[in-house]
């Protein structure tokens, strides 16, 4: 019986036991009833050691250019992703070419292309079976392709508006929109095109401009903290569901961890649009990958939504910077949201239609955060412990780029590990573009004692670039220790901004915890304090906060503190709040509390 109840077969039980008691408890029936039980259970029970089910971990697993300028560094923004045909096509800026995925997990660059692809922002759009693709100074031109794995595009408008900074196209039942726009004192603006000739029918209306005195998410800075600046508005993309329109964009600026796309609505392509109750849609301003605007909300081919944004690194230049996927959910008041909570912790990608977050996430959290590290050598200004501390703007970096070259995580305990997240820092290297001499080969290995160490992962004849190689294990392993030794670097130093391991522990979840005070603050309603009460055994604390105790859609990652002055709010809402506390056993959710209670 409780064999059956705990794998969600108590109709089972029940129909097998009143077919005993029918028979008086005939041991032969008895016996044939328990065979078929464990023959049906075994059918449905999944293995939990090789789950069926396939994952991701931002920042997304692509083999990042490197910049074209006198700066080495690698670099990807402006992303927007579209699902044609039998897959997904991701255009964005600093790859020279753009990727294909079946999955939205793996990524192949077409990078044989004859589009302007290092004109930045680029938009695409899907009209009549065919891809149509512009950018900012794109030779102020449209190209289509109804094959675009091919990478051959054609030129149907030269006489495209010039000066369209970061447009966007978005076609609506035979009707074609062009929105763009970006700068710190200006409108964003939207215009109907003509979608044979792509000429203007009438001028460019503003549609959305600064608010920043209402909108804390508008506010520069890491930590909205640059109180006399202007916001840099930009990136508008537009999705329709239900007969609304919602039109998002991108503040205060790509470079900053706050950066963020905000969302207004309305019943009609171009207006009037009021600005969403919640806000910003999208926003992940700590953990590891830091930052998610200035991107593009697309449809899956399951009818899931998805939200490509850019991070910020900004570790060797302003703008060095990855992208990041995240899901969006529409709730029952059709209020558009985006879940980046763990934003940075496996995802599983689903292959099929979902209703909730909950269904996405595999359970597994970060084992390696602050835990003791070893390594052959370092620099001194770039210690082991770098890469375990959970910033991508900080890493370790060993002494030469030798073959041997090694950093090791001690986890404390046993652990059951499902994945690891590898992000090289490329430190001291001096690379330009592409080339085939530009991957990492390395070897992953785990130990239960720290001296007898088995091959966890081999790619020590790797040949694809992957600088956040992100690796789901095939089979769960039990182990202490977790060892990432060098092969092959080809440039600088070996070098590590994050060893990131994930599973589970065997030890208990933190306590719950609860605020002691919220206080907004009275003359600047952007802000408030947050103070709780530290969770013994935590490792860190997600605050979730929105506009009602049901719609805590905004969340900031906290690590080794336990107050932060959020100044992300809007001025004419009221706030609501939770603090969970969270560690390698899991999370506990902690109790909604209003502002000020």
């Amino acid at each position: 019986r409780d064999f059956c109840l705990s794998r969600g077969l108590g109709d089972v039980y029940k129909r097998q036991n009143l077919i005993c008691m029918n028979a008086m408890y005939n041991r032969q029936t008895i016996w044939v009833l328990v065979m078929i039980i464990v023959v049906v259970a075994g059918c449905r029970i999944p293995d939990t050691e090789n789950p069926v089910f396939r994952t991701i971990s931002n920042p997304l697993n692509l083999n990042y250019r490197f910049c074209l300028d006198d700066v080495s560094r690698r670099d990807a923004a402006n992303p927007c992703i579209v699902q044609f045909e039998d897959g997904y096509y991701l255009f964005l800026f600093g790859s020279g070419g753009y990727y294909y995925s079946s999955d939205l997990i793996e990524w192949k660059l077409i990078d044989d292309t004859n589009l302007p692809t290092e004109s930045f922002a680029p938009t695409v759009v899907e009209m009549q079976g065919e891809l149509y693709y512009t950018a900012s100074y794109a030779t102020d031109t449209i190209y289509k392709t109804d094959n675009p794995k091919s990478g051959v595009w054609e030129a149907v408008a030269c006489n495209f508006p010039p000066g369209m900074l970061e447009p966007m196209l978005f076609y609506d039942e035979g009707r074609l929109y062009l929105y763009a726009g970006a700068g710190n004192s200006v409108s964003l603006t939207g215009v109907e095109v003509d979608p044979r000739t792509f000429q203007l029918l009438g001028e460019p209306s503003p549609l959305i401009r600064s608010r920043q005195r209402d909108n804390g998410w508008e506010t520069p800075g890491d930590h909205h903290d640059w109180m006399d600046a202007t916001p840099w508005l930009e990136g508008m993309w537009m999705n329709k569901r239900g007969g609304k329109y919602y039109l998002q964009y991108a503040s205060p600026g790509i470079q900053f961890k706050t950066s963020n796309d905000g969302v207004y609505v309305s019943d009609t392509p171009l207006g009037p649009f009021t600005l969403a109750e919640h806000n910003p849609l999208v926003y992940r301003p700590e953990g590891f990958t830091t930052g998610a605007g200035n991107g593009g909300t697309f449809q899956d081919k399951y009818g899931n939504y998805w939200h490509v944004g850019t991070v910020a690194v900004t570790a060797r230049h302003y703008f060095e910077r990855r992208l990041s996927l995240y899901p969006v959910f529409f709730d029952e008041d059709s209020v558009m949201y985006a879940y980046t909570e763990l934003g940075d912790y496996p995802m599983i990608v689903p292959d099929h239609k979902i209703t909730s977050p909950e269904e996405l996430f595999p359970g597994w959290m970060l084992l390696s955060h602050n835990k003791s590290v070893r390594s052959s050598s370092e620099l001194r200004k770039y210690p082991a412990c770098c890469a375990v501390d959970e910033d991508i703007r900080t890493w370790w970096s060993a002494e030469t780029a030798d073959k041997g070259e090694y950093l090791s995580v001690d986890l404390g305990e046993e652990c059951e590990v499902n994945a690891v997240q590898i992000n090289f820092a490329d430190h001291d290297a001096h690379l330009f573009g592409r080339s085939d001499s530009i991957f990492y080969q390395y070897y992953l290995e785990e130990s239960a004692d720290g001296k007898k160490w088995n091959i966890l992962v081999d790619k020590s004849v790797n040949t694809e670039d992957a600088p956040h190689n992100y690796i789901q294990l095939k089979e769960a392993v039990k182990t202490r220790y977790v060892r990432l030794t060098n092969i092959y670097c080809p440039s600088g130093k070996f070098s590590v901004s994050g060893l990131r391991v994930f599973g589970r522990s065997d030890k208990p979840s933190p306590p719950q915890t609860k605020f002691y005070r919220i206080c907004r603050n009275k003359e600047d309603r952007r802000n408030v304090i947050l103070k709780w009460r530290e969770a013994e055994g935590a490792t860190g604390y997600g605050i979730r906060f929105g506009i009602h105790p049901e719609k805590l859609y905004n969340s900031y990652m906290v690590y080794n503190d336990t107050e932060i002055e959020l100044r992300c709010l809007q001025v004419g809402q009221t706030y609501y709040f939770a603090v969970d506390s969270f560690n390698e056993g899991g999370i506990t959710r902690g109790d909604v509390m209003k502002e000020d209670e």
